[in-house]
């Protein structure tokens, strides 16, 4: 993360965000899982490298232990996507500790060099156990001073690596930060974050789902980028100076790119990126990648809970050129 987007943060209110919830996917975000594919899938299938990775933000006066929950982690369950049959494993790796995030490899986007940076403290890996079919698995507890102080953030990072390590399945998932070992409890101002995400979409066309990336005030441009979105529906970009911008949407098995100019209304506030699956014909099971740069090449985060909350266009801004 550039070194201006960490001055930006010192600014602003942190612990001003709206509502406490940890889930990951998040309410507001609409998304229904998390997917990760084992290492022997085509990457048509939806995920372009069988590895993602999250970050959850702990504040510096939460001195109680946390817990990342994993809710169905093994592949084979009800919401999992077979392929033939049923021969996946996903490892879930915690990680703490210098390192963990500030580590440029930990912050791109395709598992390479040092990204699995800082300290392992817990891991276990999953396959077709029937026991954890729509059941929680708890990693913990930690204390948070284990994370990656992070003064800019005003509080620890931990790191949680999902990676398929054997077969083609796709593994379909969700986390959540609590304070209970068996229980989802959120703690008050924490957040999580991830620099790209493959997620799964609903089937209903009537279901639009969003993610959240946060602009800073030295945001010149952003280069968004989609994979595998199968031409299923559109994609907008909203923020409060867009109404609806339409991004180029990618097909089966390809990247897509779209470069913006950031508005200075922009700046400090998080985009929108909406995602609107088209009636007909209907596409089931669609899995999408996404990322975003600014104009440096750096990623730039998606978080859970939009900081500044949802953006809101504002007409009164007035009616602005379409920019690439």
């Amino acid at each position: 993360m550039n070194k201006s987007f960490l001055i930006s943060l010192l600014a602003f209110p942190w612990f001003c965000l709206n509502g406490f919830s940890q889930a990951v996917p998040a309410p507001l975000e609409n998304i229904p899982f998390l997917v990760t594919f084992g290492p022997d899938a085509c990457t048509s299938w939806g995920d372009d490298d069988f590895s993602q990775a999250f970050f959850f933000l702990i504040p510096e006066g939460h001195t109680q232990p946390i817990y990342i929950r994993v809710f169905d982690p093994g592949t084979g369950g009800d919401h999992d996507e077979i392929n033939v049959f049923w021969n996946t494993k996903t490892n879930f790796s915690v990680y703490g500790g210098t390192g963990a995030h500030s580590d440029p490899d930990a912050q791109e986007v395709d598992p390479v060099g040092n990204y699995r940076s800082g300290n392992l403290l817990a891991s276990r890996t999953f396959g077709n156990e029937p026991e954890w079919n729509n059941r929680w698995y708890t990693f913990g507890p930690f204390n948070p001073a284990e994370g990656e102080f992070q003064e800019q953030f005003g509080g620890n990072v931990f790191k949680i690596i999902a990676e398929g390590v054997e077969g083609n399945d796709g593994n379909l998932y969700r986390y959540f930060l609590s304070t209970e070992p068996d229980q989802n409890i959120p703690i008050e101002g924490a957040n999580a974050f991830a620099y790209e995400y493959t997620f799964r979409l609903w089937d209903d066309p009537g279901e639009v789902s969003h993610i959240y990336p946060y602009i800073d005030e030295h945001t010149i441009s952003v280069r968004i980028s989609n994979f595998d979105w199968d031409n299923d529906g559109t994609i907008r970009l909203v923020s409060v100076a867009r109404q609806g911008q339409e991004l180029t949407v990618s097909g089966d098995n390809v990247w897509e790119h779209d470069r913006f100019a950031i508005f200075p209304e922009e700046h400090n506030t998080s985009l929108d990126i909406q995602f609107h699956k088209q009636k007909s014909p209907a596409i089931r099971n669609n899995n999408v990648v996404i990322n975003i740069r600014n104009q440096y090449d750096e990623t730039l985060p998606f978080y859970v809970i939009p900081i500044g909350g949802v953006p809101q266009y504002r007409p009164t801004i007035g009616v602005r050129p379409r920019n690439n």
